[in-house]
């Protein structure tokens, strides 16, 4: 539904070539909806990934290193591929550098059309604490929490107080997390003097952010997800409900589409 046009400093400029910053399955898909679209699609490799399907199919691919997986992470190289090719615009896909703030505003500084949400707007819809503030400037209710807490005792004494007032059970929640890391859940004091240093070190490992914050447990919860598609032209459109309470670790297992 999104209108593959970007906004430039000189006004409205179109799409002629989009550069796919993934790979596999996922830059397959992308792909073919860019041919479709009567546009070249331009996709980036690795030494390894040099035969892979997508590449073959792609009407121009750059090799960005030798890898393995680390060079698809390097804003500096996907953005080199992108000015090497000649590409308008890249399309992250998911995964890898698509919900990283940096590389949304490498693109817009450099004058490449990033597909996807601005900087800012990853930045403040990545950070869960951020997220609970902008929801609660615009009035929608949530589950009681707080923001990250300090380190040290200080943060481990404002634990205590929080799972006090509201009661055991709690969570503990990676502020930058996503994926079911760095989500624990505490039912005791004892409990938490353990498993607050661990969350931490989970975040720091998997987000490079350390930040935790707590927030009320929910026994028997639901997960129903909407997700919203919105263009820089004011274009808003939602793609349905879906429910996502199947999950394993905290981590969705299955997607159900309510019927429209």
């Amino acid at each position: 539904m999104t209108r593959l046009t970007g906004r430039v400093a000189m006004g409205i400029r179109k799409i002629k070539k989009v550069l796919i910053a993934n790979r596999g399955e996922i830059a397959l898909r992308i792909m073919r909806t860019v041919q479709e679209l009567g546009l070249d699609a331009v996709v980036i490799y690795e030494k390894a990934d040099r035969n892979a399907y997508y590449v073959r199919l792609a009407d121009d691919a750059v090799m960005i290193g030798e890898g393995p997986r680390r060079d698809y992470l390097s804003i500096d190289k996907v953005i080199w591929a992108a000015k090497k090719s000649g590409a308008d615009a890249i399309h992250p896909g998911y995964g890898f550098l698509a919900e990283n703030a940096d590389f949304s505003g490498a693109c817009e500084k450099e004058g490449i059309i990033f597909i996807g949400p601005p900087p800012q707007v990853i930045r403040n819809l990545g950070n869960k604490v951020i997220a609970r503030q902008i929801m609660q400037r615009a009035g929608i209710p949530f589950i009681p929490g707080t923001g990250d807490l300090v380190r040290g005792s200080s943060g481990l004494n404002e634990a205590f107080a929080f799972a006090a007032k509201q009661g055991y059970p709690v969570m503990l929640k990676a502020s930058s997390g996503g994926g079911g890391r760095g989500i624990r859940k505490v039912v005791s004091e004892a409990d938490l003097i353990v498993q607050l240093p661990q969350a931490r070190s989970e975040a720091l490992s998997a987000f490079n952010d350390e930040n935790i914050y707590m927030e009320k447990f929910i026994e028997a919860p639901r997960h129903v997800e909407i997700q919203i598609l919105a263009d820089q032209h004011g274009h808003i459109i939602h793609l349905g409900s879906r429910d996502c309470s199947i999950q394993r670790r905290h981590q969705k297992l299955l997607e159900i589409a309510a019927r429209q």
